[in-house]
Order: structure tokens, then C-alpha cells, then sequence
């Protein structure tokens, strides 16, 4: 009974945080006592304790109660210890498994991106990239996703040092079409390698963003041209749409769209 009563009143607590946590101004006793149903010796007692840990503090002008610097220090440490490559994992596996194409996870690094992930889906297909492998940026669709959400001067900085080399025919190797297609690429939120690294190959690649909004990575989908027309990418389009945000939220990212 006693150990019954214990995980009640830590779930008690944790509405009350909850609660908490929904209203700016904070809330009174009497206003979460009534919202949550338990009498105000009750809540009183429980905001009592989560005062002294630190997580919840009572202003003392109003006397409302409002969250505490505690959850501050708490979620800095989860979002220290949060590994991209396994957080973005089991996302993966389900591009994989749906698509059996090629998927990769890639970092940015020094003007370059590096692959960190590349499962190889049920399809054959051969191509240049491995994990620990650098690619350029302006003629890969993660590269490019990447660099849409970068500031200009960087962009400009990344492009005078490295150049834009054609790799195939197709690879944009003029910075004027290249920067309008990035202003494309940030506003549809995903971006195209249409064969431009590598011939026979196009991909589709939307970025990932870290817990302050800053771009950080970029997962994509892989296959061979023939595969990959147009209605396979407008299809592909809204599946890694939904990736790029779940594994940013992952991340601790919050989009402001709804």
C-alpha cells in the first residue's frame, strides 16, 4: 500500500509540472488544485517538495508557482548526451525497409559533409560513399541541404575555398544558378542530386537541426535515375519531410510550424 501511495503522489507530481508548465504566468494552488482534481493540503505539499529539489519555484509577488531553473540544468545535460547517429538510427531503418533504396546520414564538417550512416537497402546499387568518407557540398542533395540553411557569407566562404568542380555534366558548377537553387531548396525544405555527383544516381535530402535550430546534418535517399522519377520524389518527398522533423525532434529542435 505503501509503495502505492508513493508512485500516486509522483504521479501527482509530474501533472502538477505539467500543468505548471503550461501557463507563462505560472498557476496558483487553488486554480491546479481544481484542474487536477486533489484537495490543496495535497497540491500544496507536492509543489513543497518540488520547490526545495529546484523545480518549480513560487514567485513571490503573485504566490503562483511556475517551473524552475532545475529542468534548465537537467535538459542541457540530456541534450549533451544525445548521439545523432542513434537517434537518427531506427529512422533510418524505416527509410530502408520502405524504400529499399540507399539511405545515408551525413555531418557537416569544414565545408564538407561527412557520411556517418549508409545502409544499403535491398536494391542493388553502387556508389562512391562510405561512412568516414567527405563529399563536397554543391553537387550532393544532403550538401545542399545543408547549405540552404547556412548564413550567406558562410555559403559564399565555403564555395570560394572549395569551388564547384563538375563532377558530372550535370553538376551546377555556377555560384548565381547554385545560390537561387539553395533559396529553392530552404523554402520546399528538402533538396535534389540529380545526378550532378555521380551518373545514373539521383537523391533526395532534407537537413537536421540541433536543439538551438542550427543545422547540423542531413539524411537522404539514394537510387538509380530510373527509379527515381518524378512521382517516386514527390512521393519520397513528404516521407523524408517527416524524417528530417522527427529526427530533429529527436534533437530537441521545436519547429514553429505547426
Amino acid at each position: 500500500m505503501e509503495r502505492e501511495n508513493m508512485v500516486k503522489s509522483v504521479s501527482r507530481a509530474l501533472d502538477i509540472v505539467t500543468l505548471v508548465s503550461s501557463k507563462k504566468g505560472g498557476l496558483g494552488v487553488t486554480e491546479i488544485a481544481k484542474q487536477i482534481d486533489i484537495n490543496k493540503s495535497s497540491v500544496y505539499r507536492i509543489l513543497s517538495t518540488l520547490v526545495q529539489y529546484g523545480y518549480v519555484e513560487q514567485d513571490s509577488e503573485t504566490g503562483r508557482y511556475k517551473l524552475g531553473y532545475k529542468f534548465l540544468e537537467v535538459s542541457s545535460k540530456l541534450l549533451e548526451s544525445i548521439d545523432l547517429r542513434a537517434e537518427a538510427k531506427p529512422y533510418l531503418q524505416e527509410l530502408e525497409t520502405d524504400t529499399n533504396e540507399v539511405i545515408h546520414l551525413v555531418v557537416y564538417d569544414q565545408g564538407e559533409v561527412v557520411y556517418i550512416e549508409k545502409l544499403e537497402g535491398n536494391e542493388t546499387l553502387r556508389m562512391h560513399s562510405k561512412v568516414g568518407k567527405r563529399a563536397p557540398m554543391h553537387c550532393t542533395s544532403v550538401g545542399k541541404a545543408i547549405l540552404a540553411h547556412l548564413p550567406s557569407n558562410v555559403v559564399i566562404d565555403i564555395l570560394n575555398r572549395k569551388g564547384m568542380p563538375a563532377h558530372t555534366n550535370k553538376t551546377i558548377t555556377d555560384k548565381e544558378p547554385f545560390l537561387k537553387e539553395l533559396v529553392e531548396v530552404k523554402q520546399n525544405g528538402y533538396a535534389l542530386d540529380l545526378e550532378e555527383n555521380e551518373y545514373g544516381i539521383t537523391c533526395i535530402a532534407v537537413p537536421i537541426f540541433d536543439h538551438l535550430g542550427r543545422v547540423i546534418a542531413a539524411v537522404s535517399i539514394s537510387g538509380p535515375t530510373m527509379r527515381m522519377a518524378d512521382e517516386r520524389l514527390e512521393e519520397l518527398k513528404v516521407r523524408m519531410l517527416e524524417t528530417g522533423r522527427r529526427i530533429s525532434a529527436r534533437l530537441g529542435f521545436v519547429s514553429k510550424i505547426s
